[in-house]
């Protein structure tokens, strides 16, 4: 199912804060601050194809606003890229950062293009026009608006786009911070491409593990054999399967864009994406079914639904058959505002897209402190950790007269490292973002995502007063 034109993603979200804002006594022009665009640069440029033609681009950038600087927003390369989805996504990410204590406005950036039909050549040069586009206006500097991999795009891209930027600023000594998700040989940092499942994986266990939530759905609290269907089977999909699996959930469906997979007795990702990896499709896995129509999986039965692709998937018209107790948004805006209206009133939990997807730009604000920096999480401390370590195991020994294995040493004594700090950190924001939203909720008595959306506008509110702006 893909966005159809009456979907507009903008309103959508605006009409999210419009709702939360009923819970708040803030002025009605601050409200309104808030919530509108601050920058849309909108614009077209050619490039020459690899047959000697020329193709005029359609591309954005949006910055929602500038509560925080840098704004900070992925860079997504499809061809149902659209204006009100780019100012859409631009303000949601707003609300996310603030959600989580990420201090950076809100951005997104689109390019109307349908990657499979241009060469990698053409990619590349599209990316590095794209980029200089950017320059020209200052919609890109480490201190202004920070991109980021979204769909469409990964660490390949944000290469290209760190290259063309330093390749303009050579002085500038902070300049590899002008983009985040870049791989690991050009100041990228540990952890980041799985680091939005991760986040998913984290926030539906939370929730999990809440016995008085899941009592309300008539679920024991815990993630084990919990039945979970997942569409979408990209970065986010997979990974959020995997650690869900790993941690012994049933992952029982998984959806793509071609069809989908279904086992009762659960998949395990690893093998699907092997299988897809040989084969070039998920369907025709041994010991699971093919499902031709994988839109229909979003309406099968199972306990956590996690919709993991693009927007707009469940809608007024299929909202009354989904049978999940719990829908997990691991993509942007996959339930629209009157489905969502259906199914609260059917008594299920939503976690919402603003909190549940947010170890993203968590970890992206990770990589550009390192790249700031210009030093490795881990690099100074990991020794010192582990001859602190070796210290106490050695004292424990001698007051024990107890000699530990070399194994268990080894699994004492380690200091923290790059990969360690990172996900450490995710699950400290992930955390900690879920207990407030769930506090807000109770005392508000609403919603998980009106209370998400109350505790992002009550912060970036009080940014907007401390500095003058509404005093």
């Amino acid at each position: 199912m893909t966005p159809g034109s009456d979907y507009n993603m903008f309103e959508e979200v605006s009409a999210y804060l419009d709702k939360a804002a009923g819970f708040s006594e803030l002025p009605e022009g601050l409200l309104e601050q808030i919530k509108q665009c601050n920058n849309i640069f909108q614009f077209n440029f050619p490039i020459k194809r690899d047959d000697g033609t020329y193709l005029v681009i359609e591309a954005y950038r949006v910055q929602h606003s500038h509560h925080k600087l840098p704004t900070k927003g992925g860079i997504r390369y499809s061809d149902l890229v659209a204006k009100h989805e780019v100012m859409g996504l631009a303000s949601l990410m707003s609300y996310k950062c603030a959600l989580v204590d990420v201090p950076f406005g809100g951005a997104k950036g689109g390019v109307n293009i349908n990657t499979k039909d241009f060469s990698l050549h053409e990619l590349e040069r599209i990316t590095r026009r794209y980029t200089v586009e950017l320059i020209k206006k200052n919609f890109i500097d480490p201190a202004l608006d920070v991109p980021a991999p979204d769909m469409g795009t990964g660490a390949r891209e944000m290469a290209w786009i760190a290259d063309t930027y330093l390749t303009f600023n050579p002085n500038n000594i902070n300049g590899i911070g002008c983009v985040t998700g870049k791989p690991l040989s050009l100041s990228g940092i540990r952890g980041r491409k799985e680091a939005t499942g991760r986040g998913v994986y984290i926030g539906i266990r939370e929730l999990a593990e809440d016995a008085e939530m899941m009592k309300k759905v008539g679920l024991n609290a815990g993630l084990k054999d919990k039945k979970i269907i997942v569409q979408g089977f990209g970065n986010v999909g997979f990974h959020s399967a995997l650690y869900l699996h790993q941690a012994g959930a049933k992952i029982i469906g998984i959806a793509e864009y071609e069809g989908g997979l279904y086992n009762e007795e659960g998949l395990d990702p690893g093998q699907v994406l092997k299988h897809r990896t040989d084969t070039g499709s998920i369907l025709d896995m041994p010991g699971a079914k093919s499902v031709p129509n994988s839109i229909e999986m979003l309406e099968y039965e199972c306990d956590v639904l996690v919709p993991a692709a693009l927007e707009n998937q469940i809608t007024s018209h299929n909202a009354a058959n989904i049978k999940a107790k719990i829908v997990a948004e691991a993509a942007n805006g996959p339930v629209t505002k009157d489905a969502e209206h259906i199914l609260l009133e059917k008594n299920i939990i939503i976690i919402p897209d603003i909190y549940l997807n947010a170890g993203g730009v968590t970890v992206s604000y990770f990589e550009w402190l390192k790249n700031l920096s210009r030093v490795s999480f881990g690099k100074i401390e990991k020794r010192y950790e582990m001859l602190n370590n070796r210290r106490i195991v050695e004292a424990i020994e001698k007051a024990s007269n107890h000699n530990f294995t070399t194994e268990d040493k080894q699994g004492l004594e380690v200091g923290a490292d790059e990969q360690d700090l990172v996900n450490s950190g995710l699950e400290e924001t992930m955390v900690r973002a879920y207990r407030n939203i769930r506090d807000t909720s109770q005392t508000k008595n609403t919603d998980l995502r009106t209370a998400a959306f109350i505790v992002a506008l009550e912060k970036i509110a009080a940014s907007y007063i401390n500095q003058g702006i509404f005093p």
